[in-house]
């Protein structure tokens, strides 16, 4: 039997009885960590060993592990990063941008692999503009399109070399707007000729990444109705003009971006086109009402999900001389 076309976080650091049984029945495609969640190395790799054991198979275990300001496991047990845009404003001329992005991605993906965790939620293709939410633009990678695909090309090659599946984010762009979608739900109203030429110009450029994430925005060109996770519209121009053929997942339903009971939030991404829902803070009662809303994989939605663990399972990441990378990112730093 298939899994159910979700992605559910837990409660704590230790998987109680009761949540182990919930996800056994409830039986999701994969797990996404947080910091509530994680604590010393062996404590982790004890509860990725235990989220796996209760669906009995090898489900995909997701993060945020961006560096900077996003970092679910900060030093100085792991290693520490400025924020993206910052690292990239940082490089001296004629730095190589890309390998320094590329080797901090590595890295990353090799401290990663060693607790058993296998995707990380990056590249971020979003544009840094000028009304960009702080939120996101100090996440950013530049401030144009070819730049933000050239280095998000990197960030996903650093991934993979790691071992580690990437997760383009946040389809098909979140640049454009001054709000905080974890609290509001933010409006786009820039034309579509302007979106297709800038904003999903990265996305396009990146379109054959294994696995997805949507942005809970409205953009008037398309649907002035529903946000690109909920709309059937936006999700066609994502599969269509884009061009994103990988399994696509939901930002985080529980942001306050969305409005409505969980299970109509389930229903109405699945319903647009989404194959995963991803649902993260680990409340009993909302995942409750998402498994029960939610459908097993099934179709294209599988044959996509089926691709990407095809991926991740033909990875064969060599060992990584990590000090010897440090080194070499600080070189293009101009701090050698």
């Amino acid at each position: 039997m298939a899994p159910r076309a979700a992605i559910l976080g837990c409660l704590g650091q230790t998987l109680g009885a009761s949540e182990a049984a919930f996800f056994r029945d409830a039986d999701p495609w994969g797990f996404i960590l947080f910091a509530r969640n994680l604590s010393t190395p062996d404590q982790i790799r004890a509860l990725v060993a235990d989220l796996r054991d209760a669906v009995g198979r090898n489900a995909p275990v997701l993060i945020d592990q961006e560096g900077g300001r996003v970092a679910r496991l900060p030093p100085p047990v792991w290693t520490g990063w400025e924020n993206a845009l910052d690292f990239m404003t940082g490089l001296p001329d004629g730095a190589d941008a890309a390998l320094a992005m590329r080797l901090r991605y590595h890295v990353i993906a090799d401290e990663l692999r060693a607790l058993g965790i296998d995707v990380n939620c990056a590249p971020m293709a979003d544009l840094a503009l000028p009304d960009t939410h702080p939120l996101i633009r100090h996440r950013c990678y530049g401030e144009d399109p070819a730049t933000v695909a050239r280095i998000g090309r990197a960030v996903a090659e650093g991934l993979l070399a790691g071992g580690v599946l990437p997760v383009l984010k946040h389809i098909p762009g979140h640049g454009r707007t001054a709000l905080d979608s974890h609290k509001d739900l933010p409006r786009v109203s820039t034309p579509l000729e302007t979106l297709r030429a800038e904003d999903f110009a990265p996305f396009r450029a990146l379109a054959d990444l294994p696995l997805g994430m949507t942005a809970h925005i409205v953009y008037d060109a398309l649907d002035p109705e529903r946000p690109a996770t909920l709309s059937p519209k936006v999700i066609a121009e994502v599969r269509g003009n884009i061009g994103f053929g990988g399994l696509l997942m939901t930002d985080d339903l529980s942001m306050g971006a969305l409005s409505g009971t969980f299970g109509a939030r389930c229903e109405q991404a699945i319903a647009a086109g989404c194959d995963l829902v991803l649902h993260c803070n680990g409340d009993p009662k909302e995942m409750a009402a998402v498994a029960d809303a939610t459908p097993r994989l099934a179709g294209a939605a599988q044959e996509r999900a089926a691709r990407a663990l095809s991926v991740r399972d033909g990875l064969s990441p060599a060992p990584l001389d990590i000090p010897g990378a440090l080194s070499r990112i600080k070189k293009e730093l101009g701090h050698a």
